[in-house]
Order: structure tokens, then sequence, then C-alpha cells
């Protein structure tokens, strides 16, 4: 009898699955649900609503709780796909050792796990985080969630609200550098204007989230994550793997690749200044690889890719994790469908301008080695047992 597989999509840091139309994983579901109905596999692909910026405890449950929802006692595969942060919710859920909350039946969901698919996530931290610990950093946050979420619902920022955005960060170097919290507010209230006032109501909430609950942000400093490696186990028996993304560094080249609209140009500066916080990560926090990790990496990017190497929010080699799947040249949001190509349907939405040149046949080509992956048939190393006499 054909074995029933459940995807589970996990959001990153920017988790907005619960914002109605807008939504995270859209193409990522729409192409995985297509490829496997394409090779006749049955599955079904869900997208699990995490709290934004809370632990990856918390995000954790929110993962076991979609779970319990859908997936039902007994009946098929599981298989997860993190990104960002989500990889690390996934490596939490499945670890052995895992102590999520008092009462909660893990077990039986966890061993039903067989793949965890981790996309551009800090294994090793990102350096981004700890910027964003800061109160300036706490501000830019919120702001560019809600700049994440406009974008996705109305395709841009208003110029003069980019012009803003572009120009403060622009003169910010990570510390305050004179920056007065009342022109945040104002960027705030003309964003948030726009909306009908249902959606305002709940985009107030998902802003109100990342507000109220940011444990995660220490945890995804490099020296938060050394913590939480050395106690989340990989379980046997669940193969791991990861896409690997690199963009490329801020330049004249990529300058003039965003082409002469100012809107491009704008965002290219935001890009810019997120790339300029990643690319600090101490060298004694670059973990070391395998050798068919580096194989991969080196066939993939010509060489393998420096200390500073990122893609604007996470740095390169501290994506690497089980098996390298896929690596591209992307962004952050790339890999997840977020790249400019509006004329495919339903379009590409870009919040972000790298110049990566990510497109469409990238997508594809890395969802299907994705697809690839789950669908193997693992291979036993185990002895066969004795036949009974």
């Amino acid at each position: 009898m054909p074995v029933k597989h459940h995807i589970y999509l996990v959001p990153g840091f920017f988790g907005f699955t619960n914002l109605g139309e807008l939504v995270y994983f859209g193409h990522v579901r729409d192409f995985l649900q297509a490829e496997c109905a394409r090779r006749g596999v049955e599955a079904e692909v869900v997208a699990i609503r995490s709290h934004p910026t809370a632990s990856i405890r918390q995000r954790s449950v929110d993962l076991l709780q979609g779970i319990q929802a859908t997936a039902g006692m007994d009946e098929g595969a599981i298989h997860l796909i993190g990104h960002s942060t989500g990889g690390l919710d996934s490596r939490l859920f499945v670890s052995p050792t895992a102590s999520l909350r008092e009462g909660l039946q893990l077990d039986p969901y966890a061993s039903r796990v067989r793949t965890v698919v981790t996309v551009s996530t800090p294994h090793a931290g990102t350096p981004l985080a700890s910027f964003f610990m800061g109160l300036f950093g706490q501000q830019i946050l919120k702001l560019l969630s809600l700049f994440t979420v406009y974008v996705l619902r109305f395709g841009r920022l208003p110029l003069k609200v980019a012009f803003r955005l572009g120009h403060l960060l622009s003169r910010a170097d990570g510390q305050l550098l004179g920056w007065k919290q009342t022109i945040l507010d104002q960027l705030f209230d003309q964003l948030l204007g726009d909306f009908s006032a249902d959606r305002r109501e709940a985009v107030s909430r998902f802003l109100a989230d990342v507000g109220n609950d940011t444990s995660l942000i220490p945890q995804l400093t490099p020296e938060g994550i050394d913590l939480f490696n050395a106690g989340c186990e990989d379980r046997p028996g669940v193969r791991y793997g990861s896409v690997v993304t690199q963009a490329r560094a801020p330049s004249l080249r990529t300058r003039v690749s965003a082409g002469l609209d100012p809107y491009a140009q704008i965002t290219h500066t935001v890009y810019a200044f997120l790339y300029g916080q990643t690319l600090r990560m101490p060298l004694n926090q670059i973990p070391l690889h395998t050798a068919e990790q580096t194989a991969a990496l080196v066939q993939a990017f010509g060489a393998l890719p420096g200390p500073q190497a990122c893609d604007g929010i996470v740095p390169t080699r501290s994506q690497v994790y089980g098996k390298v799947i896929g690596a591209v040249r992307a962004d952050h949001l790339d890999a997840i469908g977020h790249f400019d190509q509006p004329s495919h349907q339903p379009p590409h939405v870009d919040w972000l301008i790298s110049g990566s040149g990510f497109r469409r046949p990238q997508f594809e080509k890395v969802w299907k080695s994705v697809v690839d992956f789950v669908l193997e048939e693992p291979v036993s190393t185990a002895p066969r047992d004795r036949p009974v006499l």
C-alpha cells in the first residue's frame, strides 16, 4: 500500500502565515503539491502557523500543534521543511532530548518524521540577531516586519516611505547616530493607514507579537546557537538535508543590476544595510564541514564560500547541515519564492532587491531536488535480523 506523506512547511523569522492572503510559503506549497501529484505520490502539504519571534521551544510547540491537528495518529510519514529559523524548530522537534512542555505528547509524532530539510537556516547563528537585540535594532526589526507584509500585499512601498527608510538606514552603522523614534512612528502610521480596518487590526496583532515576545533573537546569535547545538541531538533514522544560499555582496555592480528604478535602488540600500550586519560572523563560530559538504559547496559556487559570505540575513557557511541538497546564488527569501518575476502566475514579488539573479528556473530546480530528497528511500545500515529457527 503506498505511503501517505505529510509535508510541513515551517516558517522563519517573519512567519506571517496567519495573515490571510499574505502567504509566506505560497509558491513552495503550490509547487510541492503539483510535483508530488506529477510523480503519483499522495502528499498533504501544510504550512505551519508560528509565533514570529518567540523562542525556538515555543515555535516547536506551534509545530507540534499544527501536526496534531492535521496528521492523524498513525497514518503516514512526516517530513519537515523549515525556512530560516523554521529549520531550527524542526531540528528541536525531532530531537530525542527535546522537552517542550509538560504534558505534551511529542514522541508519537516525532518518531514518524523521516526527513528534515532546512533552507537558509542559521545552524551556527547569525550576527544580525546580535544587532536586532539593541534598541535601534528592535525598532528596525518591527519596521522591516511591516515592510515585508506591506510589499507582499501591495507590491511595493510608497516611494516616499521607501526614500525615508533608505535614508535612515544609509546613515546608520548599527548604532543610534542621531535617529529619532518619531521618524519610525511616522513610517508605521503611514504604512498601516493603507490597510483596511480589519487588515490593520490583524497586522497590528502580528506586529505586537513581534514586539512583545522577542525570546528568539538572543537564541539566534552565534553564542546562543552554540548552546542550542550542544543540547539538540539528531534523531536516529531521520535524514537531514540543507539548501544553502549565497547572495552577491553589495557593490557598484549590484547597484547597476538593480536598474534605474528609484524603488529598486532604495530597497537595495536596505539589503546592503542588512548584509553589512550579517558579514560580521566571528571566525571561531564558522563551522567545519565534511568532505562531502565542502565538495557540494565548491561545485555550486566555484570555491568554498569565505567567512563573510552570506545571503543578507544568514552567513552561508552557517546554513550547512546534513546533506547539501542544493546550493544557489540567492538572497534569504529568494529560495522560498520571494523574488522579482511578476510575469509568472501567480506573480513572484521581491521585497528586497539584492541583485542575485534568482528566478523561476532556479526555484523549480531547487525544489525538485528537495522532493527527490524527501521521497528517497533510506538505505538501511542496520544489521539484518537473524532468521528464527
